[in-house]
């Protein structure tokens, strides 16, 4: 993981979207706290590279001016810095603690109840366990799951990353339980909600997922 802050993730760029918000802080002390969280060291994939990756794909979508934009883009980008703020490797939980995280120091730094809820829905929405119900939500989903649509090198890293993470769970428990997620998104009817990314990653994302499937299953690809 990088030593310093990445070009897109720094306190500007951070403390200009926080008081888009409403905030009435500035939010130094907040991004460095969640500049802490993401480089602790259990973390392998869920760091301030892949936060930099989920900016970059934002800035992507909003440059577009053929797709519909984001309806709030300062709220999407909150959610992306919070999204894996808490990440305990054998918590079940994460995606609750890393809102309760945001809507705590959003109520502290005076951001509206109505901001801090879309906020901390779309955070809990990565759990990607159901449709989304806004666009904006649909946006924040597509980009935290570009990595699987993204070239095979890329995407094989990615897997060694979440590899990593689960370092303690056996090979064949590993390769059962990780099949398996990787099937629910491949069984979807389309793996991204916007056209934006249905067009540019969807079907690079289906190759690797049937790829990285028969791997894991042992199977030739």
């Amino acid at each position: 993981m990088n030593a310093s802050p990445s070009p897109l993730c720094n306190a500007t760029r951070f403390q200009t979207v926080w008081q888009r918000l409403g905030s009435n802080v500035d939010g130094v002390e907040l991004f460095t706290h969640l500049l802490e969280a993401y480089r602790q060291p259990h973390r392998a994939y869920h760091t301030v590279a892949h936060i930099e990756a989920c900016l970059y794909q934002l800035d992507g979508y909003q440059l577009d001016v053929a797709q519909t934009q984001a309806e709030r883009p300062a709220e999407v980008e909150m959610a992306l810095w919070f999204h894996d703020a808490v990440y305990g490797l054998k918590a079940a939980d994460n995606e609750a603690q890393s809102a309760l995280w945001a809507a705590q120091a959003l109520h502290q730094s005076g951001v509206s109840a109505v901001v801090s809820d879309r906020i901390t829905t779309m955070i809990l929405a990565t759990t990607h366990d159901r449709p989304p119900e806004t666009h904006d939500c649909a946006l924040l989903l597509d980009i935290d799951l570009s990595i699987l649509g993204q070239s095979p090198e890329a995407f094989a890293v990615y897997e060694q990353h979440i590899r990593t993470e689960y370092h303690w769970v056996t090979e064949k428990q590993y390769r059962a339980g990780r099949a398996a997620i990787l099937e629910q998104f491949l069984a979807r009817s389309t793996i991204y909600y916007t056209p934006f990314f249905q067009a540019r990653l969807e079907a690079q994302a289906r190759w690797n997922l049937e790829r990285s499937i028969a791997t894991l299953c042992g199977q030739r690809f």
